[in-house]
């Protein structure tokens, strides 16, 4: 099975000394796909793509590039998944647009928002069964195993995630696994680089995941100071 390693976000200006080298804004998705096979794209949450800017991702990945896209807040945090049809007719025409480029869609929930069974099994339920889904819950509430076993019925993953004050629980519910790493440090989310140690133990958990059959997408989100693209370097060699 494989394992997709990179980063959350691609253009940052201060990753010019690490991975960019001066590099134009608009080059810079040029110059990251010389480096991973994945990316997760998070500008979408605040406003999502165009179809055509879809599709022009879909002539400009190579072969095998995975895109991870986030869901749009409006659905996520505004409407909280309330009457989602609207927001997943879009989501379902970016997603035939980006082909075999798609990865998986993130689902990352308002840190308010509380436990709805009810709420997010009919999301899960309207979202069409060739569009894979990552749930990342923020709030304390979800994390039970009737949730996780919602979650199964779907086939939607759990987002295992590392980060400050977030719990790390290391749940599968589909046949692949989706991890954001969001920084050690344990005061503040995004800080920090990963040492090797800390970066050993994830590829331990990596291998496990694959030797049961599943495909993992690790994604760091410690953008600062370009601790993503290292971390994200490092892993992947230690996975070789």
């Amino acid at each position: 099975m494989s394992a997709h390693i990179g980063t959350s976000g691609w253009s940052y200006d201060h990753w010019n000394r690490v991975l960019y080298d001066g590099h134009a804004s608009k080059d810079r998705l040029a110059r990251y796909v010389q480096e991973f096979d994945t990316v997760e794209l998070n500008a979408s949450f605040y406003r999502w793509p165009k179809d055509t800017s879809f599709e022009s991702w879909q002539r400009r990945l190579p072969a095998g590039f995975q895109l991870s896209v986030k869901a749009p807040r409006g659905l996520t945090h505004a409407k909280r998944l309330y009457s989602p049809e609207v927001w997943i007719e879009r989501i379902e025409r970016g997603w035939h647009a980006l082909g075999d480029k798609r990865a998986i869609l993130l689902v990352q929930l308002h840190p308010q928002h509380e436990r709805d069974d009810a709420r997010l099994d009919y999301f899960l339920s309207r979202l069409p069964s060739w569009i894979r889904v990552a749930v990342e819950f923020r709030h304390p509430s979800w994390h039970t195993d009737e949730v996780f076993e919602l979650l199964a019925r779907h086939g939607a993953a759990y987002c295992v995630m590392s980060g400050a004050k977030l719990p790390c629980i290391l749940r599968v519910t589909a046949d692949f696994v989706y991890l954001r790493l969001h920084g050690p440090d344990t005061e503040w989310l995004y800080g920090g680089s990963y040492s090797d140690e800390d970066l050993t133990w994830w590829a331990d958990r990596i291998r496990e995941w694959q030797a049961d059959g599943r495909d993992v997408f690790a994604y760091f989100n410690n953008d600062g100071e370009g601790n993503a693209v290292r971390n994200a370097w490092t892993l992947r060699a230690m996975l070789g």
